[in-house]
């Protein structure tokens, strides 16, 4: 084979210096015609725009792959586009299935980002594409479940993702996994208020009512100062004085007794609880129309009334903006 003389080398040198010229200024074009893009999409999004914002993030994408926030942005696109009320329809569902595959691909992309910003979209990627499962979208709790059972173990001391998987279960009916979940909440965050809210919401639903107190009592001794702790656990005592018809009237008396203490603790915490006060006055007048004595009666009615006029005289100073 003849071989190259020093000016073909030079020319050839040239030809391959230029392509490779050439290619990295393609490369610049196209970096620069996708941020102008990703900008387009980003303005058509916050304008609610989701037809034109969805084109313009498959531009996007197609111009650089490597912007991977627009995934995330895709879907979300696609997901508003979705209408529920034409859930069976074959175009409407794949608007759904199409945010499917970019919360997907947002998850497992920007999860391996160092930068934090993409971390935290990497978690509302997976949060979004649970609810794409959930009963007023694809209505798809298995499909959901593994999607939340990797965000516990990204985040094993985020409670929200216990509670996500908890509503799966118990509108699974599978009870025992829902309390499990709960549970699991609690030793994650034992000082998150919510968790404890979380169970005694559980057990009421359940009719578990001692559980219910328990839980509640349990997120009081967490806030002790906290006077919408105590008030809470009023309002489920009265509401369970009210209406279970099939309490003993020992049984509510108790009930009102241990109301009207947690009650009054709210309002040793803070006494111009307007709530609390109203919910005094209710339970004062269950505890009036269980007392067989009509003087103590009429002793528990005047004071509801006087704590019905207290509350009210609070309503309107609120409402006027009058602050004590």
């Amino acid at each position: 084979m003849r071989s190259l003389s020093g000016a073909s080398l030079v020319f050839v040198a040239m030809l391959a210096l230029g392509s490779f010229t050439a290619s990295v200024g393609c490369a610049k074009i196209g970096e620069i015609r996708a941020k102008r893009l990703f900008q387009e999409a980003n303005q058509a999004y916050q304008q609610q725009d989701y037809k034109k914002s969805a084109s313009l993030y498959e531009d996007t994408l197609a111009a650089n792959p490597e912007l991977i926030q627009a995934y995330f942005f895709l879907g979300n696109s696609y997901d508003n586009l979705f209408k529920p009320s034409k859930k069976g329809e074959a175009e409407n569902d794949q608007l759904m299935q199409k945010a499917i595959d970019n919360y997907q691909k947002a998850a497992e992309k920007l999860s391996a980002s160092p930068k934090p910003e993409d971390k935290k979209l990497s978690k509302l990627s997976l949060e979004y594409l649970v609810a794409s499962y959930g009963a007023d979208k694809l209505n798809d709790p298995a499909k959901a479940e593994p999607v939340v059972q990797k965000m516990i173990q990204l985040e094993p001391g985020e409670p929200s993702n216990y509670f996500a998987l908890a509503n799966i279960y118990e509108q699974a009916g599978v009870y025992d996994e829902t309390e499990r979940m709960l549970l699991a909440a609690k030793a994650a965050k034992p000082s998150d208020p919510a968790v404890y809210m979380q169970l005694a919401g559980y057990y009421n639903r359940q009719g578990h009512f001692d559980k219910t107190i328990e839980a509640l009592e349990e997120r009081a001794s967490k806030e002790p100062n906290n006077p919408v702790a105590f008030y809470t656990i009023a309002t489920y005592y009265w509401d369970e004085a009210y209406r279970d018809f099939k309490l003993k009237e020992a049984e509510k008396k108790a009930y009102v007794q241990k109301g009207v203490e947690a009650v009054d603790r709210a309002l040793q915490i803070k006494a111009d609880y307007m709530e609390a006060l109203v919910y005094k006055n209710l339970l004062l007048r269950l505890e009036a129309n269980m007392e067989k004595d009509v003087t103590k009666q009429q002793a528990l009615l005047k004071q509801a009334d006087q704590l019905r006029d207290k509350a009210e005289e609070l309503r309107k100073k609120k409402a006027a903006g009058i602050t004590s």
